[in-house]
């Protein structure tokens, strides 16, 4: 058996039934092993979306997708979406070639050629390995599968030489090992039991970690009777609508005020991070009382806020652990705390996200279950804020972390295969769709009913805005968008306008009618005017 056919095997063992990738003249042995596996391969139209459709594949089923990726070219445009993955804490596998062994580093010209392929990776990876044995690939593999299952997860790189993925491998055992998360140290759990059951004003944090927990981070704040925000990677961790739930509002000023009020925090799974706590990016996020941390990465514990109790563990063990400890509900009125900073928030009369206010009332009635994907857009930037859904794994998008263009379409693609029963939503601007119309293809070819919703502003209107406020000139961000209609129809895809709450409801209505892609494109500045 060649180490291709030998990582196929392995990769099926570990659970692995998704592979994302273009094939290339360096990568032929893993497709001939392909070709004989129960795999199932999804071809992109660019490296680029093989990575974002692993990540939304991973971020909506909670388990990683492996890519299959040629040297020089391939890798380098995958790192993008490799970078959007680490930034984000989601696991993916990308297995790549590169040259044979005895070239390696002799900068000769040959094909595909990087002088340091996996170098250039590590920065956008946990970890780069190149394989120079055929013998230490279950080892290797064995690796990137424990960081997966125990610690922070993010991108694996392996790059295989030619002449390895060719070469004969020892056999190898199939029966991966069991791997468990940290578990927190019962001293830490007891003291911070101790802190949270005298809180007099306790704000819980919920982060991306939680949302394998759900059951025990509802249980949780609900013993406590505490406000808490959940961060845009663990909207839905509390249900739909729940009273403590204040949602991702960490950056407005009502929601900051309870925060820095607050006598006891506790953070679970969460960075702390910009992206999340500090939108309006002036360090304004502050807390002033006893700050409890639990994260699953020991160097994440001590960044951006600094904690009186850090605790290395996973978050739903840590979840559990506390409440073996806490005593029965306490009555600290977290829902009449929670109400006043809802109220004082007014989020729906916010000049600003008002217009996406029946955006998504309409998304929530027509389709209640679905699960929406989205890009950086004006939309989905509101939507982190008045988006509620009701479980985790069903909102996600690339105006977190690394902050991608061109991310909804491919990772609602990504996010459709692992979830089959699932409505998706792919909420994308015109400009960030132009990053991977060729996609479209990759949406036909698969024969999903996805709803790509295209919320058409004739250029990058959220950089328009900031050039406005900024008394900056409109240069490089007025674009004339194709003709969507006719781009569905060249890739047999349905197509509908909305330029209105209602119109929108009625082409959502059309989603499940065929399996074929729904291409809906909103006219923004109709759907203006129809609210005025």
């Amino acid at each position: 058996m060649t180490c291709a056919q030998r990582l196929i095997e392995l990769l099926e063992a570990h659970g692995v039934d998704t592979a994302f990738g273009i094939p290339g003249v360096h990568t032929i042995e893993l497709y001939r092993a392909l070709g004989e596996s129960r795999l199932t391969h999804v071809t992109p139209r660019h490296e680029q979306g093989a990575g974002f459709m692993a990540d939304g594949y991973a971020r909506a089923s909670g388990k990683p997708a492996a890519c299959f990726i040629i040297s020089g070219p391939g890798m380098t445009n995958i790192a993008t979406a490799m970078g959007q993955a680490l930034a984000d804490s989601v696991p993916m596998l990308v297995i790549s070639s590169v040259n044979q062994r005895a070239t390696l580093g002799r900068g000769q010209g040959r094909l595909h050629e990087m002088p340091h392929q996996g170098e250039t990776l590590s920065g956008v990876s946990l970890f780069s390995h190149t394989l120079h044995d055929p013998a230490a690939l279950p080892e290797v593999l064995a690796r990137a599968f424990a960081v997966f299952a125990s610690a922070r997860p993010g991108p694996v790189h392996i790059e295989i030489p030619l002449d390895v993925m060719a070469a004969e491998a020892p056999a190898a055992s199939l029966a991966p090992a069991r791997v468990f998360p940290p578990a927190p140290a019962p001293d830490a759990l007891a003291l911070a039991g101790d802190w949270l059951a005298a809180a007099e004003r306790p704000l819980v944090l919920l982060g991306g970690g939680t949302a394998a927990a759900p059951e025990a981070a509802r249980t949780l704040v609900e013993r406590l009777d505490a406000p808490a925000f959940t961060t845009i990677n663990a909207k839905g961790v509390l249900g739909l609508d729940h009273p403590l739930d204040l949602g991702a509002t960490m950056s407005l000023p009502a929601a900051r005020r309870l925060a820095a009020d607050a006598d006891v925090v506790l953070a679970l799974g969460t960075e702390l991070g910009e992206t999340d706590y500090d939108l309006v990016f002036d360090e304004g996020f502050r807390l002033d009382g006893r700050l409890i941390r639990v994260d699953i990465d020991p160097q994440q514990l001590g960044r951006n806020q600094a904690a009186d109790l850090a605790i290395l563990a996973e978050a739903g063990q840590a979840m559990g652990g506390l409440l073996e400890r806490l005593p029965a509900s306490a009555a600290r009125d977290g829902a009449g705390r929670a109400a006043a900073v809802r109220e004082a928030l007014g989020l729906a009369a916010d000049p600003e996200l008002a217009p996406y206010v029946p955006l998504y009332a309409t998304l929530r009635e027509a389709l209640p279950e679905a699960i929406v994907v989205g890009d950086s857009t004006g939309p989905v930037y509101a939507g982190n804020f008045l988006a509620a859904m009701p479980a985790p794994r069903r909102w996600f998008n690339a105006a977190t972390g690394f902050g991608t263009l061109g991310y909804g379409l491919p990772a609602a693609l990504g996010a459709a295969l692992a979830r089959p029963d699932q409505p998706v939503v792919a909420l994308v601007g015109d400009g960030g769709l132009q990053f991977v119309l060729g996609e479209l293809g990759t949406a036909r070819d698969l024969g999903r009913p996805v709803a790509l919703v295209i919320w058409n502003n004739q250029g990058y209107d959220e950089i328009r805005r900031y050039m406005s406020m900024s008394e900056v000139p409109h240069l490089g961000v007025d674009l004339a968008a194709p003709d969507f209609r006719a781009l569905a129809e060249a890739y047999a895809c349905r197509h509908v306008g909305a330029t209105d709450p209602a119109s929108l409801h009625a082409a959502l209505g059309r989603l499940r009618d065929a399996d074929s892609p729904l291409i809906i494109e909103v006219d923004a500045g109709a759907w203006a005017a129809s609210l005025r």
